[in-house]
This record gives structure tokens, sequence and C-alpha cells, in this order.
């Protein structure tokens, strides 16, 4: 028979599951963008597209500085210039075939063809409709029509309008005695991007979704889960604030996200009127951030909801992608806050402070522009401390998010006391390395009285888990008094 002679060592499957932390910093913004500029919008309609910077989701999508319209261009400058931060997901909902386009043309000179045209108050031009030709001469000749990437080039420009650069190659130059002709279709915004279609819907027949019900298939599509939702532009309309909210307590009945919403500045545009419009949209969701007054950086103005956003995203980022840190009180970078339409706005901290009264948040001026609020849109409604302070519910969500991704692979695995004890001991453990920075303490058990045998014959296991996330600190009192004993003795020995 075989013998061994020596010291060897085996070695045994580690006990303890690895943790897989949710990112809930991603945002996913859900809304318009500038894809007419690109050779196949239809490609990136209705389709999350993950960007790991502001210049990928840029190329993407196309840029204009045009934010009223184009609200994903919001985030796009936002997280490049105010508060770098990525990864972001971003979903267009402009079809640019919807509705009747409208046509347009420049003309020329023949004899004066410089090397760049630009083409003014051009913008929305669908790329692909755009023409250069010389037209028919007479009866006889025929209609020249010029090759992009062969004659010209076409580069749109942040304004939205385009030029195009006359290649020294090409056959431009060459059709001396006919004025050059431009033309082009203009997209219909108003009939490409509706309320309606950023809602969106799902059609059971093809299986598909669009708009925000797409935010479904963000994770089984491109493996991260979507922490912070937000839909610049159109998230101050109720059915659209209502809709954002209600995905994010429940995307694809697993992960749960905050929605950042903004107060319409067009009803609310005093600090006393933000409560009778939050409730009057319905933006009461514990899962829901709402927000007050637009921001400005510069000449540009800002939904206030991109601005949270963003700074909710970076805040996290520099703690550790871990929501434990409101992000109240903290500088966003702006130059100013104002309504939508650009008039002027700003808050004394006690009149801030009664908009947090709300439920609402907004900015204040102290050493620099600073997000001001904590609650959640369920406050003062509700004052269940996992609910109302925002902080705490995006931990909730953290937590259940990473519990789901760490032991999804359980799920199947012989229920015994191996599983039940990996799941406690990991999770003990993971939860021990935050105390006491992250979170006053946490822990898990499985309880026998939780686990009916009929339930467990059934496949099914219960583990009741306690966590204690920090609430901020929003009150800080000092009380002054004057002490008449330390004057006395202070004079005391200035007595001849």
């Amino acid at each position: 028979m075989a013998i061994k002679h020596g010291v060897f060592v085996y070695e045994n499957d580690t006990a303890l599951t690895a943790p897989i932390l949710a990112d809930n910093a991603v945002q996913v913004v859900v809304g318009a963008a500038p894809v007419w500029m690109l050779d196949d919008p239809d490609a990136v309609t209705n389709v999350p597209i993950l960007c790991n910077s502001a210049t990928e989701a840029m190329e993407k999508l196309g840029y204009v500085d045009d934010f009223a319209k184009y609200g994903l261009c919001q985030t796009m400058y936002l997280t490049a210039n105010v508060m770098p931060v990525g990864p972001v997901v971003y979903i267009n909902i402009l079809d640019v075939n919807a509705g009747m386009k409208t046509s347009d043309s420049m003309t020329v000179d023949d004899d004066n063809i410089p090397s760049v045209i630009v083409v003014t108050d051009s913008a929305g031009a669908i790329k692909s409709s755009i023409k250069v030709s010389r037209p028919i001469a007479t009866e006889t000749a025929q209609e020249t029509v010029y090759t992009a990437g062969s004659d010209y080039t076409v580069e749109y420009m942040s304004d939205g309008n385009f030029k195009l650069n006359i290649l020294s190659t090409g056959r431009i130059h060459s059709g001396a005695g006919q004025n050059l002709v431009i033309s082009y279709s203009r997209v219909n915004y108003t009939a490409g991007a509706t309320e309606a279609a950023v809602i969106g819907s799902y059609n059971a027949t093809t299986g598909k979704s669009t708009g925000i019900q797409l935010i479904d298939s963000v994770y089984p599509k491109l493996g991260v889960v979507p922490g912070i939702l937000l839909a610049p532009g159109f998230s101050h309309l109720p059915a659209v604030g209502v809709a954002l909210s209600a995905k994010a307590s429940s995307i694809s009945g697993v992960f749960k996200a905050i929605a950042v919403l903004d107060i319409n500045t067009a009803t609310a545009k005093t600090y006393t009127q933000v409560k009778t419009v939050k409730e009057q949209s319905g933006f009461t969701s514990p899962f829901c951030y709402p927000v007050w007054l637009s921001y400005k950086v510069g000449d540009y103005i800002f939904d206030g909801s991109a601005v949270a956003a963003a700074a909710m995203a970076y805040n996290d980022a520099r703690n550790g992608n871990i929501p434990s840190r409101t992000p109240s009180n903290k500088l966003i970078g702006v130059s100013g806050t104002c309504l939508a339409d650009g008039t002027e706005v700003i808050l004394t901290q006690d009149q801030a402070t009664i908009v947090n009264s709300y439920g609402v948040a907004t900015a204040i001026n102290m050493s620099g522009w600073r997000l001001w609020g904590s609650y959640t849109g369920a406050y003062p409604t509700t004052t269940d401390v996992k609910d109302m302070w925002l902080p705490v519910r995006r931990m909730f969500n953290w937590q259940a998010n990473t519990f789901i991704l760490t032991y999804f692979s359980k799920v199947d695995d012989p229920l015994n006391h191996i599983l039940i004890e990996s799941v406690v001991d990991s999770e003990n453990i993971r939860c021990a390395a935050y105390t006491p920075d992250v979170w006053a303490g946490a822990e898990i058990q499985y309880l026998r009285s939780d686990n009916p045998i009929t339930d467990v014959l059934a496949g099914k296991i219960v583990f009741r888990q306690k966590i204690a996330p920090y609430t901020p600190a929003q009150e800080i009192d000092n009380i002054l008094s004057y002490d008449t004993s330390m004057l006395a003795n202070s004079l005391a020995g200035l007595a001849g």
C-alpha cells in the first residue's frame, strides 16, 4: 500500500463569503440628449448607456449647452467641470423620428467658399439629413451631391449649430459656376421628448421597455446597481416624479435607490409655496429627495436635481462609496440660486430651514453655496428614522443591495447549517468592519422561531438583521450665559 513520509498541507474552501458591495453612487439619468448629432441616433435611444466619464458620454450621446431641453447634458457638464464623478448611466428618450421635421437650408456663394462653413441657427439639425449639393443649373445639367467624409466633414458645436469642414482633397472647390446649398431637417423636439416618453412603458409583446421602465434593465445589462435616479428637465412634472420614486423603491423587484426630484419653480416661486406644490405633486415617498430652486454656474442654469444628484454621488465617492454621510451642508460649486426661468432667489438660513421642514432640500450661501437639507420626501408625514433621514434611508438601501449581491450565489444551495453559518459569520464580520466609523453597529441572527420546519421544507430561510446608521447632526446648540464671577475675579486683583 502507498505510504506518506513528511509534512503535508491541505487547503479547505474559505467558509466566509466575500462581500460584493453595492455602489449606491451610480446615477441613472433619464431624459433628452442631442442624439441628432450622431450617425445612428436610434442605437442610443431607449438604451441604457454606461459612461465612465463625461467625455465618453458626450461622444456617445452628443452634447449641447441648451440645458433646458437636454437634461442629460446637465449631468455631463456637472460631472466634467463641477463635481467629477462616475460612472453614470444615461437613458436618452428623444426620438429623432417623431413628428414632422422642419426643413432648412443655407446658400454659400460659389466665389467665396471658405475651408470652414459655420451653418448658423442650425441647432437640432439631424446629421443623417444634412445634404451638401449644387442644384441643377439647366435642363441638361444634373444636381451634384457631395459626399460626407470624402468632400467634407460635419462637426457640431456646443451651441448645437454645425459647421462643415471642406476637405482640400474633395470636389467642392472644383465645382465653380453654381452656389453651394446646405440643406437639412431639424428634429421635432416637442414630439420626440415628451412626458410619456420619459415615464416609458413595457411592451409585453416585444419584451422591450422605454424611459424610466428601462432602469430595471440596468443591472442585468450593464452590471451596475442604480443608486441615484433623476430626470432633469422632467422630474418637476408630478407623473414623472412619482414614477421615478416608485421605480426607486423597487428596481426589478430587487434593488432600491433614491430618486432626486425637482419642485416646480413655475408654481413654487417663493419658499412659502413649496409645501403646497410638493404635496400636490405627490413627492412624499421615503425613496425620493425633492429639491427646490435651480442653480447657476456662471450663465448656465441647472435643475436642482442634477446638482443634488451629482453632489450626492461626489460625496459618496469621497467616503468610500458608502452613503453614510448626508450631502447637506457640502459645497456644490455653483454661483447662485434661481427659478428655472433665471429669476434670482436667495434664501436666508431661516427661510431655507423652513423649506427643509417641508421635506425639501434647497441651497444656501454660507462661505460658498451649499446643499441644505437631509430629509426625504416622506418627512414630515413620517418620523420613522429609517425613512425620514436621507443618509439613513440610503444606508438601508446600500445594506439591502449589498446583501443581495453578496449572497445571491447561495440561492439553491443546500439549506443546511453550513449555509446558515456562512451567512451569519460573513455578515457579522463584514458589518463589524464598518463599526463605529460608518454606523453605530450592525448584526445578523438566525432564529429558529423564524424558521419553522414547514418553511424549511418549502426552501425558505429567514435571517434578522439590525443596523444603526448615524443620523445627521442637524442641530448643534450652544447655550451662552454671562458669568459675573469671572468678571469679579478678573477685577479683584485691581483693588488698591
